[in-house]
């Protein structure tokens, strides 16, 4: 998936960052986390269609550390908002 107009900002424990705008309408968030050999990985939250879809890592497990797993909670009370408007 791509992001169109990211805007980025640092948070505790990594930076999350937001689609501004995507042609079609619908938002989207990654969530920088690692996988279980710690390589870097990312969460993707998108709104589509007034659903919340979360996309991990292909084949993968997602780790995330206290400061990730609060962007996650952060991003996942946004988008279920807005898949409510």
């Amino acid at each position: 998936m791509e992001l169109i107009g990211r805007v980025q900002g640092n948070t505790p424990g990594g930076v999350a960052e937001q689609a501004t705008g995507s042609p079609d309408g619908r938002r989207a968030w990654q969530i920088h986390c690692r996988d279980v050999v710690n390589r870097e990985r990312s969460l993707t939250v998108v709104v589509d269609k007034g659903r919340v879809v979360l996309m991990g890592p292909p084949g993968e497990t997602a780790v995330l550390s206290a400061g990730q797993l609060g962007q996650l909670r952060t991003v996942l009370r946004e988008a279920a908002d807005q898949a409510e408007r």
